[in-house]
């Protein structure tokens, strides 16, 4: 298996032994395989490569098996994949699809990962359903359906579930909702340019 990375995002090549059943005989072979392999591999997720987004190219050798009894053809295929693998501690970006009793559902790349209300900010939160949004008492800061977010992933499980489970935190320095993080480095310079200004 042979991997190219792009942060979270990796175009993996693999090979396989592609059954071309009778009924495609009358394709392009290479297009026949490619059909074939999106059915099988698209929208997977798996430990090993994470969530696989599509199938990209493919190279099919043209000499094929028979095996007794079956009437289709075997053949080798070498094959590209853009898959997604979240690695825990990586920082990513989404955008807040749903506000829940327990958090946010923040989506990034092919999935949704949960930001529980926990790991949203220090500060006592309410939680407005059906309004999406979650307000902090304190710093008046709101996080919404639609919202930007940064965050951290924290926790990863690729196994059981149909969507595998992502948990991620905005409870660190310059994560949070994109305005939020303005303010952050709005308060961070103007700190900085007081430092430099005592300095003189």
């Amino acid at each position: 298996m042979l991997e190219i990375v792009y942060g979270m995002f990796a175009i993996v090549e693999m090979v396989d032994v592609v059954r071309i059943p009778p009924h495609r005989f009358n394709t392009n072979l290479k297009d026949a395989a490619l059909t074939i392999l999106k059915e099988k591999y698209e929208s997977m997720i798996s430990t090993e490569l994470g969530y696989v987004i599509m199938i990209i190219d493919a190279d099919v050798n043209p000499v094929g098996k028979v095996v007794h009894g079956d009437g289709s053809t075997y053949h080798k295929t070498r094959f590209s994949m853009l898959t997604f693998y979240p690695n825990i501690q990586e920082i990513v970006e989404g955008e807040v699809v749903e506000v829940t009793e327990f958090g946010a559902f923040v989506r990034i790349g092919p999935t949704d990962a949960l930001l529980h209300l926990s790991q949203i900010i220090d500060d006592f939160l309410n939680v407005d359903v059906k309004q999406g949004m979650i307000v902090a008492s304190k710093s008046n800061r709101v996080l919404r359906i639609g919202s930007t977010v940064r965050a951290r992933i924290t926790a990863v499980s690729l196994k059981g579930g149909a969507m595998g489970k992502i948990g991620v935190t905005c409870r660190q320095p310059f994560l949070g909702a994109e305005e939020w993080i303005r303010e952050d480095v709005k308060k961070a310079e103007q700190q900085r340019a007081k430092v430099e200004e005592a300095k003189q």
